[in-house]
């Protein structure tokens, strides 16, 4: 009777260390995700600032849309590495029609030796998708050659002048953009 005790507590004792390594995997695919959702968030508050007064194309920035992805899996690749984890699968993704990245990571270390044979060399997998929704609505008659008036999630509300523009006018990325897991 005790020897079959202690084999159901070495038994349990495995699924929760195969149980703490998947937590472990899915905590840094999280991170990853949303290290590029919230890179390519920069990259499109940089090219809304840098289009306000160029033409008439800077509104198509707050759709969330217009940004390359430059450096989103870097950022992911570094977050994961802060895990214990490596990305092994990286990509472009859209939910709900809001842009995004997906990562798949596995942890560098195992799920450890235990009574389940094979389990000293397992390592855990998981998988995240991160998405950049606009918090900022505009009126579709705005004219981009015109003051526009911008209302946001929260309550923020801000104006936009393209003639009569400074960088500094531009609010927070937090306040154009929320990033977050899809569901």
């Amino acid at each position: 009777m005790t020897g079959i005790l202690l084999f159901v507590a070495f038994a349990f004792f495995a699924f929760a260390q195969a149980a703490s390594a998947r937590n472990g995997a899915q905590s840094a695919a999280d991170a990853a995700a949303l290290a590029a959702a919230q890179g390519a968030r920069d990259e499109l508050v940089d090219g809304l600032g840098a289009s306000i007064g160029e033409g008439d194309d800077w509104l198509d920035w707050l759709g969330g849309d217009k940004f390359t992805g430059d450096g989103a899996e870097g950022a992911a690749d570094a977050l994961a590495a802060d895990n214990d984890s490596a990305v092994i699968g990286f990509g472009p993704d859209e939910v709900n029609g809001y842009p995004g990245f997906w990562a798949r990571i596995e942890t560098n270390y195992t799920v450890g030796d235990s009574i389940i044979p094979g389990t000293e060399s397992k390592h855990a997998q998981a998988e995240a998708t991160a998405i950049i929704k606009p918090r900022c609505d505009v009126a579709p008659s705005a004219d981009p050659e015109k003051a526009v008036e911008f209302d946001c999630d929260g309550g923020d509300s801000f104006e936009i002048d393209p003639d009569d523009f400074d960088l500094d006018d531009l609010p927070e990325a937090s306040v154009l953009f929320s990033v977050h897991l899809a569901d």
